[in-house]
């Protein structure tokens, strides 16, 4: 008689890790983004675009490699964002090119005395390199955890970023630009991935200290006096930056993020109210001594004040895009068939929504916006799932700035609140802004493979071993 044992094999407990899904989305998504394309080349000159198959070739490239990298080192990630991410970057290059095709900004362009030079091939030469981010972070980064390493190294690199503008000239009245020779960056959109950083190790290690109940007033805890130190500070710095660089988008970000992950890391709603009253109160006392920032305001208050009598470039800008959505109606003009380019050079920048809301409608406008939401939906999701506190906190840092960024440029674009100067992630022309979200992107991602994967299976007692007789 002999006899064999047979040990259970140990492993991770079965999970989909729809991949699948994201390949079937980002054929959806490349589709949608060629089609348009064709519109528009239908609609301006009644024939197919000459460019239509480079530029279904290229957006192809990209999508397969960024999913090819997502289904080798991050198989258990969200299956949307990087679809969502891939129809958001297409239909910008789409609407770039749509205005490049404007005989009004070569008019203009001539009129101020240079070459118009077509922004859409830049685009996707930027698109090509933010897909290279997104692919490097993913294979550099195998665990999101390790980012807690460098919190206080993620501080230092964050405050370089937002102060070294202040030693460069003014760029349409904003320090928010480093020129380095032919090439310019905006390093407030990278700067936003380091606080993010910042926050969440710092906030995973105070939350206890800053979450204690301390007096009660009018129903709400008030935080104690030394705990206000870090929104102090925040505060401040935020002030800064709106005095020296005059850059609201990025103060208003920078602020906004801090309070964001602060409610969520203590869970006190006092320090909502803090942030909201103190945001106020700074914005209000520096709008009445800093030009610039008055300037934003006064065309955000009166918009059509002077209005093609040689009004301030902010004022004639709100209101030329206030003209493009009320013009959109519905269902829009159609791509190619709006006059959004009225707004002449920050056409395919700022105002990119103005192209949406008028050639699409208040319908494509809602896509739109309804894309930037589930982007965000889908992050916080990935918070909502990851097994660690750091992870939580990040996840919900990045989707916070995405979706502030997205907020500051859409109401701004609109009329709702003063005109920032940041860009619409992924559909406004721009270098830096492109790289950074594909970087964003990528590091949603690494966090959600993470909290999606399956843990292994708990291994056995050794009394659970089954053991066969076998008889001969």
């Amino acid at each position: 008689m002999s006899v064999v044992t047979n040990t259970t094999t140990i492993g991770a407990i079965d999970a989909p890790s729809r991949r699948n899904t994201e390949l079937i989305m980002m054929v959806f998504a490349i589709a949608i983004s060629v089609f348009a394309y064709a519109n528009v080349g239908l609609a301006i000159d009644g024939k197919l675009p000459s460019g239509m198959l480079g530029y279904g070739a290229g957006l192809i490239l990209l999508g397969g490699v960024a999913h090819l990298v997502v289904r080798k080192f991050a198989p258990y990630a969200d299956p949307l964002l990087l679809p969502l991410a891939t129809l958001l970057n297409g239909l910008g290059l789409v609407l770039i090119w749509r205005l490049d095709q404007s005989q009004r900004l070569i008019q203009d362009a001539a009129r101020r005395g240079y070459t118009y030079s077509p922004d859409a091939p830049k685009q996707l030469l930027y698109s090509a390199i933010g897909v290279a981010f997104f692919v490097a972070v993913l294979m550099v980064l195998k665990d999101h955890r390790v980012l807690q390493r460098y919190t206080y190294i993620s501080m230092v690199v964050a405050l370089v970023l937002l102060i070294s503008p202040i030693f460069f000239p003014e760029v349409n009245g904003a320090k928010i630009w480093i020129s380095l020779g032919p090439f310019s960056i905006q390093p407030g959109e990278f700067a936003k991935i380091f606080i993010a950083i910042f926050f969440s190790g710092y906030l995973m290690v105070k939350r206890d200290a800053l979450a204690l109940a301390s007096r009660r007033f009018m129903g709400m805890y008030l935080p104690r006096g030394r705990d206000l130190g870090p929104i102090l500070t925040i505060w401040a710095l935020s002030i800064l930056i709106l005095v020296f660089e005059t850059d609201l988008g990025t103060s208003l970000l920078f602020f906004g993020l801090f309070i964001v992950m602060l409610y969520v890391a203590t869970e006190r709603t006092s320090w909502i109210v803090f942030g909201l009253l103190m945001s106020g109160a700074g914005a209000v006392g520096v709008a009445t001594f800093e030009p610039h920032v008055q300037q934003r305001v006064d065309a955000w208050l009166d918009p059509f004040k002077g209005f093609g009598q040689g009004g301030s470039g902010a004022s004639e800008q709100i209101a030329q895009s206030l003209m493009s959505f009320g013009s959109g109606g519905t269902l829009g003009s159609g791509l190619g068939q709006g006059h959004s380019d009225l707004i002449m050079f920050a056409a395919n920048a700022d105002f990119i929504l103005s192209t949406v809301g008028e050639e699409l409608g208040l319908a494509g406008m809602m896509a739109v916006l309804l894309v930037y939401g589930l982007i965000v939906e889908r992050g916080i999701r990935t918070a909502l799932a990851a097994r660690d506190p750091f992870g939580k906190l990040l996840a919900v840092g990045l989707s916070g700035a995405f979706a502030i960024q997205v907020f500051v440029v859409a109401g701004g674009v609109m009329g709702l609140i003063p005109l920032s100067g940041m860009t619409m992630p992924f559909l406004a022309y721009g270098g830096s802004s492109v790289l950074a979200n594909w970087a964003l992107i990528a590091i949603l991602i690494r966090i959600s493979d993470t909290a999606r994967r399956p843990a292994p299976a708990p291994a056995p007692s050794p009394d659970a071993e089954m053991t066969q007789v076998v008889r001969p």
